[in-house]
């Protein structure tokens, strides 16, 4: 209903964010900054972004652009959905190189001992 009396009050205003053409353009820069990111990784990470997510000075630009392009909740949810995919692909990661061969135990035969 509080979208009805929306509507009714302002029929000609289009939000435009949500249009094709704007969500690609959002979509483009933000597969730009997150590109950045990857190849600028081993680079040390200065700048502050949402959802605690860090990135080195390079990908300033591309950064901007993102938020430019992108509403405020969009550039949220698409950085914290970036960190849980980051943390996610470390742990799986971490423990392939943690795991070696593995040691079954072996049976235990008992021999007893001859007394002569």
């Amino acid at each position: 209903m509080a979208t009805e009396a929306y509507a009714a009050r302002n029929p000609d205003e289009i939000h435009t964010d949500v249009l094709s053409s704007s969500r690609q353009a959002c979509y483009k820069a933000r597969d730009a900054f997150y590109a950045c990111l990857e190849k600028e990784s081993d680079k040390k990470q200065t700048e502050i972004a949402s959802k605690g997510l860090l990135y080195p000075a390079e990908c300033k630009a591309s950064r901007e652009e993102f938020v430019n392009h992108c509403r405020a909740s969009w550039v949220k949810h698409f950085d914290a959905l970036y960190c849980k995919n980051k943390s996610l692909k470390r742990l799986l990661d971490d423990k392939d190189s943690r795991r070696g061969p593995l040691s079954l135990p072996q049976p235990y035969t008992f021999k007893p001992t001859t007394s002569s």
